[in-house]
C-alpha cells in the first residue's frame, strides 16, 4: 500500500469533532478554532515531510500521556504490544529517544525496547551514544554498555543532589491526605494527585511546600495532576533534548529534523527550543485547546501511534534518506 493510500485510509479515524469546552480551561472555545493554529500532523504530514528527503531525522518521545494514556495509577501505565511494536520499528528507521519524568529505569521497564535511547527525570539521566570528544565535564558522566554490547554513556547534571532527595520527609508529611502518591524518579520527587478529592488538594500542596521550607533550594513544578520537586539546576526536556542531538553528532547539523512529540506542560521547554531553532517539528497530545509552543497537533495516543507508522511507511517506501 502506498503512502498516499495509507494515509487516505487511515484518515478516516477524524481526529474529533466541534464542541465547546470549559472557558476556565482555556480561552479556545473549540477543537476546529484551535487546530487552525495547531493543525492535526496526521492531516498534514505529507506537507511535514515535503523536502524532508534530504534531512535526518531524530524522534523524541514522552511516554505518559503520549505512548501510554494516563491512568490513574502510574505504576500501571502500560504500553500496549502494538504501540510498543510500532515504536521498535520507528527505531529501527530513526534515532529515537524517549524524554520521561519518570526514572529512566521505570521508563525502559514499561518500553522494554533496546533500539531507542532514555532519558528520566526529565532529562537529568540520560543513557545515550558514546561520544567522548564531544563530552565537556565528564564528572557528570559514566560509561555503560546495553545488553547488545554496545557503549553508552549516561549522563546525571543533577547527581550530586541525588543523597538529598526527600521522598522519607515527603511521604511522612503527606501522609495524611487521601489519594496521594508519592513516585521516586531518582532525580525528582512526583506527588500524584489525580485520586486526592478537591477539598484536599490546597492542604497537599500546603504539606508539600513545608517540606521545601527545609530544602529551599530545591524547586517545585507542576504538571499533569501532579507536583514535583526537582534539583536546584537549569535544566529541562529542552536541554536533554539538545544534549542527545549532540551525542549523535547533529547538533551544529543543517540538515537535522528533529520531531517531538508529548503531551505535558514540561514537553513545552522542548517545544519552544524547536520552534526557536525553526528546525523541526513539535507535536502537542491533546483532545483539550491549550496554549502551547507546538506547531502540531495529535489527539491521543492512538494517534501518536498512526503518526508513528505514518514516518516508518514514509521511511520504508523509500522516501527518507
Amino acid at each position: 500500500m502506498g503512502l498516499p493510500r495509507l494515509i487516505a485510509k487511515l484518515s478516516n479515524l477524524k481526529s474529533v469533532s466541534s464542541s465547546k469546552f470549559d472557558e476556565d480551561t482555556t480561552k479556545w472555545h473549540s477543537y476546529d478554532a484551535w487546530i487552525e493554529k495547531h493543525p492535526s500532523a496526521l492531516e498534514t504530514f505529507q506537507k511535514m515531510m515535503c523536502g524532508a528527503e534530504s534531512k535526518k531525522i531524530v524522534l523524541f518521545l514522552d511516554y505518559d500521556g503520549t505512548l501510554s494514556p494516563i491512568v490513574n495509577d502510574p505504576d500501571v501505565a502500560f504500553m500496549t504490544d502494538k504501540m510498543r511494536a510500532v515504536l521498535r520499528d520507528v527505531g529501527s528507521c530513526f534515532p529515537t529517544s524517549i524524554i520521561s519524568g519518570r526514572s529512566r529505569e521505570k521508563v525502559y521497564e514499561f518500553v522494554q525496547l533496546d533500539n531507542i535511547y532514555y532519558a528520566g527525570s526529565h532529562g537529568m539521566d540520560i543513557m545515550a551514544p558514546v561520544q567522548p570528544s564531544r563530552i565537556r565535564e565528564w564528572k557528570h558522566h559514566a560509561t555503560a554498555v546495553d545488553k547488545k554490547g554496545n557503549k553508552l554513556v549516561i549522563y546525571q547534571p543533577a547527581n550530586k543532589y541525588l543523597p538529598e532527595i526527600i521522598q522519607k520527609s515527603l511521604k511522612e508529611k503527606t501522609a495524611a491526605v487521601e489519594g496521594v502518591k508519592i513516585e521516586d524518579n531518582k532525580f525528582c520527587m512526583s506527588v500524584h494527585f489525580r485520586n486526592v478529592s478537591d477539598e484536599e488538594l490546597d492542604t497537599l500542596e500546603e504539606k508539600v511546600k513545608t517540606v521545601l521550607e527545609e530544602h529551599p533550594h530545591f524547586q517545585l513544578t507542576r504538571g499533569k495532576k501532579v507536583l514535583e520537586i526537582r534539583p536546584p539546576i537549569k535544566w529541562n526536556k529542552g536541554h536533554a533534548l539538545e544534549y542527545l542531538l549532540e551525542s549523535l553528532g547533529l547538533a551544529s547539523c543543517n540538515e537535522v529534523l528533529p520531531i517531538y512529540i508529548g503531551d505535558d506542560t514540561s514537553d513545552e521547554d522542548a517545544f519552544e527550543l524547536i520552534n526557536q531553532k525553526r528546525q523541526g517539528y513539535s507535536i502537542i497530545v491533546t483532545s483539550i485547546p491549550r496554549e502551547t509552543w507546538a506547531s502540531h497537533s495529535l489527539y491521543d495516543t492512538t494517534e501518536v501511534m498512526l503518526f508513528l507508522e505514518y514516518l516508518t511507511k514514509w521511511k520504508k517506501i523509500g522516501l527518507a534518506p
